[in-house]
């Protein structure tokens, strides 16, 4: 059983939306200003090769729609991704740096017609971030170890969390178990 997260105070949502925030942006490219990061970033120190990569490496490694959605924030559009309806056991994967991100345990039919996931496969998987774009305030979820953006989390899940992580299918590679391959 996981445990939940600590409540960040907004104090200390405010030291860490304006520590590095610019640098963390400039390293990953992130051309947004409406975006204000608010999450814990030790990850930055355990990034590997994909920290140097240039978004030319990034367009190159990705294509296009990958690109697309993990570098530039895109969404693909509803019932359009391949692992909307995946049921098999196994793993997700960020999809640009391999890391693991979410466990089919966790996975639920949410309607909304992207993957849908109760939590991630660990704490420190996936990084939240406060996303004022478009006239809203969401909470957006992009992959700890690289940075790439993987979708959105919305206080409307199921239990035990009552999160629903909705995920852009392009944004994950999926990897089914042994036993569940074919």
């Amino acid at each position: 059983m996981r445990q939940a997260r600590p409540a960040i105070s907004a104090s200390r949502r405010y030291q860490q939306a304006n520590q590095g925030t610019r640098a963390r942006h400039d390293a990953f490219g992130i051309q947004n200003p409406d975006i204000e990061d608010i999450s814990n970033s030790s990850h930055m120190d355990a990034m590997t090769d994909e920290k140097t990569m240039t978004e030319a490496d990034w367009r190159e490694k990705l294509g296009d729609e990958r690109y697309h959605i993990l570098r530039e924030g895109g969404t693909e559009r509803a019932f359009t991704g391949k692992l909307n309806g995946e049921k098999r056991d196994g793993t997700y994967f960020c999809a640009a740096c391999g890391s693991e991100l979410f466990e089919s345990a966790d996975k639920y039919d949410s309607g909304s017609g992207w993957p849908s996931f109760t939590a991630p496969a660990t704490d420190d998987a996936v990084e939240e971030v406060r996303d004022t774009s478009h006239g809203m305030v969401r909470t957006e979820a992009r992959c700890a170890s690289c940075g790439g953006h993987l979708g959105h989390v919305f206080p409307d899940g199921p239990p035990p969390t009552g999160l629903r992580y909705c995920m852009n299918s392009a944004s994950l590679d999926f990897e089914p178990d042994e036993d569940d391959a074919d």
